[in-house]
């Protein structure tokens, strides 16, 4: 979701190379966060060969967000 939050959108192939995972796990955790509404996938063809991309939704800057400030909280020692 990180690399979601910085980035406008990325594609499965440089998701899978830049986090170093299998195509299966990237794929369920892909599928777990479009499931939620945290993601978007934008489906298009490059030169007829398809691509796949991802982009965060409002909901997933949010759930990020709020993910980040209960992080911050826990290391300041606030629950």
């Amino acid at each position: 979701m990180s690399v979601l939050m910085v980035n406008e959108d990325y594609d499965f192939n440089a998701l899978k190379e830049l986090l170093d995972i299998t195509d299966g796990n990237l794929a369920s955790n892909l599928k777990s966060l479009e499931k939620a509404g945290y993601i978007e996938v934008i489906k298009t063809f490059i030169d007829r060969k398809p691509n796949t991309r991802y982009r965060s939704t409002a909901r997933g800057k949010k759930a990020f967000q709020d993910h980040l400030t209960a992080l911050e909280q826990l290391i300041k020692g606030r629950r």
